[in-house]
């Protein structure tokens, strides 16, 4: 059961921890990042979408810079995240490009993702970067946001950027094996768990304890961090990254590290967050057809097929889409702000460009971002 749910994935977030990519403090493992770059090109030569989460910035910060301890001072942590960060992307780079592959540094905050605009504006420049064959590297933007270094930042942060893609899963490479039922560390009977929903409390008082020397979170951070990533339907697995081949093996079906599986659908997961967590800023009435099309064909809602907008909202917020007669068939997130859908409703799709100067999404709404009421 476990093999396949990890082969079927096609859109995965990789996150990988401080303790793996600098050899334990010892600055940056290159050898190691070589080996994973070979199996992530692997999986990406296999069709499947990757989007990397790494750490590593303040801990290489750390060694440049001289310190034998993670400092406790944030404008020390920042200053080490800053000098670190440089030879991060420079080591990924290189690595790549023994493939003839490009990266690109993202650099993101907790705010970029709450905000509606700015989620969907990262979640486009991922998107268009895949796209492209480029490998997007990911991290925290801890040179500038004083709260964002802290515990489990990037464990979080893996989640979060596994949200925004849509992807199937999230997979956590740590300095062990995967998530046991004891702290393997001080009890050698501690058996591994092969697979469990995210959402099983028992799993709980299997993560207390704490964190390496490098790494803030420890298992528990993991373990939330595979909790988030369930809301919007993917799984996580957490499994050793200094296993031979691990992701190669991994994605071939083999059973290695802790799955924890989301308890519904991705698509479903999805459409009750946007039912039940953001609330309404406008509405758009829709003409007969473009009712008929969302409700009975499952489509995206475009421009030609709205009538009328009532109130105001940015691009990224919540609006309701209601018939003529002030029916409410959808919710879903807006591509455009209130003032833009003004201009191009009744629209085709080939004017926006015209009208606007710009087009964000060829869809007012896309049918991802929709819930049908």
């Amino acid at each position: 059961m476990k093999a396949s749910h990890v082969s079927k994935m096609q859109r995965v977030v990789i996150k990988i921890g401080s303790a793996l990519l600098t050899n334990d403090g010892r600055g940056l493992d290159h050898g190691a990042m070589a080996l994973w770059v070979d199996q992530l090109v692997g999986l990406r030569d296999r069709g499947i979408e990757l989007v990397l989460v790494s750490s590593g910035a303040v801990a290489e910060g750390m060694v440049r810079l001289g310190m034998s301890k993670r400092p406790h001072h944030v404008h020390e942590l920042q200053a080490a995240a800053a000098v670190g960060q440089m030879g991060l992307i420079q080591a990924w780079e290189s690595a790549f490009q023994r493939h003839g592959l490009h990266t690109a540094q993202v650099l993101l905050t907790h705010d970029d993702l709450s905000d509606r605009k700015r989620y969907l504006n990262g979640r486009s420049t991922l998107r268009t970067l895949v796209d492209f064959g480029v490998i997007p590297i990911v991290n925290e933007n801890d040179t500038v946001v004083t709260d964002e270094i802290r515990f489990g930042d990037n464990d979080t942060l893996g989640a979060l950027v596994a949200n925004l893609v849509e992807a199937d899963g999230l997979v956590i490479l740590t300095d062990q094996d995967g998530l046991y039922d004891a702290d393997p560390r001080a009890n050698k009977g501690a058996a591994l768990i092969s697979e469990s929903l995210a959402s099983n409390a028992d799993l709980d008082a299997m993560v207390a304890g704490g964190s390496g020397v490098l790494g803030r979170g420890g298992m528990y951070t993991k373990l939330r961090a595979a909790r988030l990533a369930a809301r919007s339907g993917a799984m996580t697995v957490i499994v050793g990254g200094r296993i031979e081949n691990v992701l190669s093996r991994l994605f071939a079906g083999e059973s290695l590290g802790t799955v924890l599986l989301p308890d519904q659908g991705r698509q479903v997961a999805r459409k009750q967050w946007l039912a039940g967590h953001l609330q309404t800023k406008g509405q758009l009435f829709l003409d007969d057809g473009a009712v008929a099309v969302i409700t009975g064909k499952g489509r995206s809602l475009l421009p030609v097929g709205v009538k009328q907008v009532c109130g105001q909202f940015r691009r990224g917020e919540m609006v309701s889409c209601l018939s003529l007669e002030g029916k409410e068939v959808a919710r879903g997130l807006v591509n455009y702000n209130s003032s833009d859908v003004t201009v191009i409703l009744g629209k085709s799709t080939d004017e926006i460009e015209v009208l606007l100067g710009f087009v964000n999404e060829p869809e007012l709404i896309h049918r991802d971002n929709m819930v049908m009421i």
